[in-house]
């Protein structure tokens, strides 16, 4: 750039930063109590669209995933056909469902990215969470429809978890239940996500179609075209012939790979973007628009390119009937439990260490500014997401990208929540991108989430194993909940057995390695007394501070000394502040 560009952009810079509006998010210049150091208005509009492009092929993912639950469509199911596959009326609806879900994704990823920026002025982005949507499709409601929990009862799930999240955020309970979880639990829950998601990709429905479920094997080697899959989609020859899959293979998974390989920006919405552009010609053999009513319809609705699509058969369907479950409503309660447990994780995880990654993080506190409101964001967006029929929103990890570009307040977020709002009238796009576009992305994604493994305290058995069922559960269930249930209840019997006959014993009797073991304790870094009882509460309710929004100098001076009687307290016991092991909550979002 010239000089006169380069002066301009800093007279703009210093314009808007001395506004009402640069002083509310604290940019430099602003004179702001605490101005966020190298923060400025263009380099905030550039972190936001970096942030977009790597959270853009959300809009397409999640509504391909969650379609596949087949929404509030009906499926008559017959002995040859019991999930539909080949119901051409039902399939119909089900492309409704999807367009709904693009839609329902893009605008509520637009209002909860932008809030979260105008209100918490963070800089990071929102949508339905990866791994989330896919418990919510295929454990939860099931393949078109064939779980346990109809769909409109599942969102139901979904909008009084919200409720719930919002009341624990208010009260400061999230961060104790959040600390409850033993460490390697929760390490091992992103990692187990992460291979969950790759056999999704692996699947032919919402992946490449590599693999598919056998007879005399749980799964076998697939990959053929559909004139050669044989009954529940079984390939007897011409397996790993299927050019969509190949396409999927290079074009979208090693391409996207080289691209993250040297780090360019926008690599997944790039390899996305050349598969579904090669499969879009009517004319060739990896077509998405086939000369079938299927195909037809698809290119029909795809014609349009520009265009707001009204969503028409998700929108607030919620059912309050849970009785109405098939053996109870077990089922319903333990999907909401598990959205809200892994939502905790994940929403903590993701805003603790995009905060720390932005340099946003108080010392003092070990929090970060406008913790509560980021949450209380978030929650909201999961109440209004089910209300348009998405599974639950969370903070996303990709807001990294952002944040590496210079992002630092929530100007960045503000500026993606409007890219996802113009992404909304191009529905008819997001909608025609074909499953074998999207399903290397997941393994990609997958494999970026196992890097929590690394964490885990592998030298000791109590700590290893359940983390190691909760890895392998997962994916072999294809359930986020029974991994997790395995996980914590192997952690309880093996910890327990060996600290009471530690006790018993007079530690004469102890196990290999005891003494490496993660610690474990409820207590928070600021003692019992305050447990339940988030900063601002103290401030209105205890010191009654008129403005108990407010953390002041003093507060944190005590704070600090809280935090540390409390660690030469929980020494012996290898106690883990909620400081230190926050940032090691993966996040099932992303990565």
């Amino acid at each position: 750039m010239g000089p006169n560009v380069n002066d301009r952009l800093h007279a703009l810079n210093l314009l808007v930063a001395r506004s009402r509006f640069g002083k509310w998010h604290r940019l430099e210049g602003s004179g702001a109590k605490r101005e966020r150091v190298g923060s400025k208005f263009t380099t905030e509009i550039r972190a936001g669209l970096a942030t977009f492009f790597a959270m853009a092929y959300i809009i397409a993912v999640n509504a391909s995933i969650a379609s596949d639950s087949g929404g509030t469509c009906v499926c008559p199911g017959t002995a040859d056909d019991p999930v539909c596959d080949n119901d051409t009326d039902y399939l119909a609806c089900v492309e409704v469902v999807k367009r709904d879900l693009v839609t329902a994704t893009a605008a509520i990823a637009a209002l909860t990215t932008f809030c979260m920026g105008l209100f918490a002025n963070m800089p990071i982005g929102l949508a339905p969470g990866m791994g989330l949507n896919a418990y919510f499709a295929y454990q939860v409601v099931g393949y078109h429809g064939s779980g346990s929990v109809s769909f409109p009862l599942a969102v139901t799930a979904v909008f009084v978890e919200g409720w719930i999240f919002i009341g624990l955020s208010i009260l400061g309970i999230r961060q104790w239940l959040a600390r409850a979880i033993p460490t390697s639990i929760k390490l091992a829950t992103g990692a187990g996500i992460g291979l969950y998601l790759t056999i999704i990709g692996l699947y032919g429905s919402a992946g490449l179609g590599v693999i598919t479920g056998a007879t005399a094997t749980p799964v076998d080697l697939s990959g053929c075209d559909t004139q050669y899959a044989g009954d529940a989609g079984l390939c007897s020859h011409h397996k790993m012939t299927s050019k969509t899959m190949w396409l999927g293979i290079f074009c979208g998974g090693f391409v996207t790979a080289l691209l993250m390989l040297y780090r360019v920006k926008g690599a997944i919405i790039a390899g996305i973007a050349l598969v579904s552009i090669i499969s879009w010609p009517r004319t060739t053999d990896v077509t998405y628009f086939p000369y079938n009513e299927a195909g037809q319809s698809r290119f029909d609705f795809f014609k349009n390119v520009v265009a707001f699509h009204k969503t028409e058969k998700i929108l607030a369907a919620q059912e309050w009937n849970v009785s109405s479950i098939p053996g109870g409503s077990g089922q319903f309660w333990l999907a909401l439990v598990t959205f809200l447990y892994v939502d905790i994780l994940d929403t903590t995880g993701t805003l603790y260490s995009m905060a720390k990654f932005a340099g946003l993080m108080d010392k003092r506190t070990g929090d970060f500014e406008g913790s509560a409101t980021a949450y209380i964001v978030d929650a909201g967006g999961i109440v209004i997401g089910s209300l348009f029929g998405t599974p639950p929103v969370t903070a996303y990890i990709e807001s990294g990208a952002g944040i590496s570009e210079g992002g630092k307040t929530g100007i960045t977020a503000m500026v993606t929540g409007i890219c996802f709002f113009i992404s909304l009238f191009f529905a008819p796009i997001f909608a025609s991108i074909p499953p074998w576009a999207t399903g290397s992305t997941l393994i990609i994604v997958g494999s970026m989430m196992m890097t929590s493994v690394a964490e885990i305290n592998w030298s000791y058995f109590g700590d290893a194993i359940p983390a190691f069922l909760t890895i392998a559960v997962m994916p072999f269930t294809y359930s986020i909940a029974y991994g997790l249930i395995a996980g914590i209840i192997t952690f309880m019997i093996l910890n327990t057995f060996a600290h009471v006959l530690d006790k018993l014993t007079n530690g004469r009797i102890v196990p290999d390695n005891y003494h490496k073991r993660d610690g474990w304790s409820w207590r928070m870094a600021m003692g019992v007394a305050v447990v339940f009882l988030p900063p601002w509460m103290v401030r209105l309710v205890v010191h009654r501070k008129r403005r108990f929004w407010e953390a002041d100098e003093a507060e944190g001076a005590k704070i600090i000394e809280a935090n540390s009687s409390t660690d030469q307290a929980a020494a012996g016991h290898g106690a883990i502040l909620l400081e230190v092991h926050s940032t090691q909550l993966y996040s099932t979002s992303g990565w």
